[in-house]
């Protein structure tokens, strides 16, 4: 059983024992301490919104986290089923003082957890986190007392009003997908996905829509993390449906994975690259990703005559250096698109509106437009991390193999190299250890990345 407290919320695994796992003492305390801290953050506290995907233990912890912030005389406006860019957008829509998002995202389907916003639907700097996980430590909450309580409303508009948000952009071409006639496969991995894609294909004027795992009841159909070895289903679907595209969806609709007309993957490094492409050739500015991310998007940048600059892994930390840049895009190199023009939160539905809106305009198929990007390949390693491992001395080691090159400490260790780049670091999502490698070949990177893992096997 596995809990983990980080940047990225608090997720685990669902039963097991108190402080072991995600369980419902768990969930009470967590929910309770970001409570005590939006109360202490705030003289008067407005509501707060909630949302969940479809995982199956949704329910539970939904009913859970409700009932404690009501608990604590905080009101409550429940989204129900709904995506995690629609609760964020809710959370300032409403007027909202934060807003906790029940998924645990790309995980898979046995774990669950608390994503945690701000009054501005954005998730909490490291130091607000910090301060929540202190107050759950000393567990310094004081409930209503009898017969006061928060209230309730549900409010199932959201995902709706996210759509008509999207629709409403200067970038997103109406008059060109429609023209374009596009027949477009989707796998919405049997999550809140399956209920707002195709209402947003639909109203983006998108021809036919074929889909994959269209029924959100929690019965993920593969490994939910959208990457090459897990859409092999979507990947014959598309070619063999004479799709003109495919995108696949992670449980949360945060992530975007697309799939050309051929079958082959566009890679989802590349998700944010083409849609950068599309937002600097008709608003030139600055970009931003993780470290982790490829140098492509850097490449593109500087063909538009435009900075790139790059932060430590983590959405709050991305859209940190995106509002210090004034950044007009940036994201993840893990299919996750932030537009700030419509909010800053990783958003699919705008990734995918943005896109068809680029694939429309460029009149080219998906996989000729995928070879106008630079040809950069990336290996994603992960190893278990292992209790009595130490990763300060895994650092060093790593360090000192490549004491003559640039190194970068900003999270974990990222080491610049003629033609690529290596990086090791922590999760913040599972308990393992990534070791993200780039070169111009498959060999390079590869080599790259067993180097690395072959010193943290030695420890």
């Amino acid at each position: 059983m596995t809990l983990i407290k980080s940047i990225s919320g608090i997720r685990g695994t669902i039963g097991g024992k108190p402080g072991e796992s995600l369980n419902p003492v768990d969930i009470v305390k967590f929910t309770a301490a970001y409570g005590t801290w939006l109360k202490k953050r705030n003289k008067k506290i407005s509501a707060v919104v909630t949302g969940r995907d479809a995982r199956q233990s949704g329910p539970m912890v939904s009913q859970l986290v409700i009932m404690t912030l009501r608990s604590l005389e905080i009101n409550v406006i429940d989204l129900g089923m709904a995506t995690t860019p629609a609760v964020e957008m809710a959370v300032t829509g409403t007027g909202s003082s934060g807003g906790i998002i029940i998924t645990a995202s790309h995980n898979p389907a046995e774990w669950n957890a608390l994503k945690l916003l701000n009054e501005k639907g954005e998730f909490l700097s490291a130091k607000d986190g910090e301060m929540v996980l202190l107050l759950a430590e000393s567990e310094k909450f004081e409930f209503s007392v009898s017969g006061k309580q928060g209230s309730l409303k549900h409010d199932k508009t959201w995902n709706i009003k996210h759509v008509k948000s999207i629709l409403a952009l200067d970038l997103v071409d109406l008059k060109a997908i429609k023209k374009a006639g596009f027949k477009v496969a989707i796998d919405c991995i049997n999550s809140v996905g399956s209920i707002i894609l195709p209402d947003l294909l639909k109203a983006l004027g998108v021809k036919s829509i074929v889909g994959l795992n269209m029924v959100p009841d929690g019965n993920f159909a593969h490994n939910p993390e959208p990457i090459p070895d897990n859409l092999k289903a979507i990947a014959s679907l598309v070619p063999n449906e004479k799709a003109d595209v495919g995108f696949v969806v992670d449980p949360d609709v945060d992530r975007l994975a697309i799939i050309s007309e051929d079958g082959s993957m566009f890679g989802e490094e590349y998700t944010l690259v083409a849609v950068a492409d599309y937002i600097l050739a008709h608003t030139p500015g600055n970009t931003v990703s993780n470290m982790s991310s490829t140098m492509a998007l850097k490449d593109i940048s500087r063909n538009h005559n435009c900075r790139y600059y790059s932060s430590a892994v983590g959405e709050v930390n991305v859209v940190e250096e995106m509002k210090k840049r004034k950044a007009v895009i940036g994201g993840e190199g893990n299919g996750g698109i932030i537009y700030p023009e419509l909010h800053y939160g990783r958003d699919a539905l705008a990734g995918i509106a943005l896109f068809l809106s680029h694939l429309a305009k460029s009149k080219m198929k998906c996989s000729k437009l995928r070879k106008k990007y630079p040809g950069y390949v990336i290996t994603k390693t992960k190893i278990t991390l292992k209790p009595w491992a130490d990763f300060d001395k895994i650092l060093k080691s790593v360090r000192k193999e490549f004491r003559d090159h640039k190194i970068d400490e900003r999270d974990g260790m990222k080491v610049d190299l003629p033609g690529g780049w290596v990086q090791i670091r922590k999760s913040n999502t599972e308990p393992i250890i990534r070791i993200y490698s780039e070169g111009r070949t498959l060999q390079e990177s590869e080599n790259l990345a067993n180097k690395v893992s072959g010193i943290v096997k030695k420890h």
